[in-house]
């Protein structure tokens, strides 16, 4: 009998714990409808999306169980981006709450950006916001703290202990409200700033991008959404934004 009852308690415990991991890869709840959110990828293919100041979606990047992936393009050595990088083109954000998945390959870099602004000639980080994703344990670019994922990149250093290890998936969630932005590791806040402010302006001065004009002269108050390819490959599902 107290075998019985044990895995009877064993099945209702089962039971109990299932709803909580029986949300599906690129789908949303109900409540998270009724709460304005809306998926920016499907699982399926690459609708909405295309190249940074190009057409089509870039060659290096596919769809990998239900998850869209960049990889190393054609030609190109570890960390030299083949023109990868791409856009949710669809229409631009202001204030937002952005939800991602990721899962970062054996020594990865890339990045996620918000009010990207497309300028001919310009790379896609020339004035737009960068959020750092990284193999933080095995990446080169790893020797800096504000290169660490989840970081303001090259600005202000993100909690390492909040990240997930390659081959482990992360969700970062990026919350834009009248120039007050945080980021979030797995759940865990790891950042947070002020557009437009003296405080930015001197994040801005003591970074890389102090010279960009796109930065100097201020960055733009919405953009699109977009992601990285740095010439390794990374993963990202579950991409999801709501407005503010």
């Amino acid at each position: 009998m107290m075998k019985k009852n044990y895995l009877l308690a064993v099945i209702a415990l089962a039971m109990l714990t299932v709803p909580a991991f029986a949300q599906k890869a690129n789908k949303l709840t109900k409540e998270e409808k009724k709460a304005g959110w809306e998926l920016l990828f499907n699982g399926k293919n690459f609708k909405g999306w295309r190249q940074y100041a190009g057409e089509t979606m870039p060659a290096n990047w596919t769809i990998e169980d239900g998850a869209m992936k960049v990889f190393l393009g054609e030609g190109k050595k570890p960390g030299q981006g083949a023109g990868g990088d791409i856009i949710f083109s669809d229409r631009e954000f202001k204030n937002f709450e952005l939800s991602i998945d990721w899962q970062a390959g054996n020594m990865a870099n890339s990045g996620i950006f918000y009010y990207v602004k497309e300028e001919p000639g310009k790379p896609i980080y020339y004035a737009a916001p960068e959020i750092q994703v990284l193999d933080n344990e095995n990446a080169t670019d790893n020797k800096i703290d504000t290169h660490l994922a989840g970081s303001l990149y090259d600005m202000i250093p993100a909690d390492p202990k909040t990240v997930n290890p390659a081959g482990q998936w992360n969700t970062c969630v990026i919350k834009v409200k009248d120039g007050k932005a945080s980021v979030s590791m797995n759940g865990t806040e790891v950042v947070t700033y002020t557009h437009w402010t003296p405080e930015w302006e001197e994040l801005v001065e003591n970074s890389k991008f102090k010279n960009f004009p796109g930065f100097t002269k201020g960055i733009a108050k919405e953009g699109y959404i977009g992601l990285q390819d740095h010439g390794y490959t990374v993963w990202f599902r579950n991409i999801k934004i709501r407005e503010l």
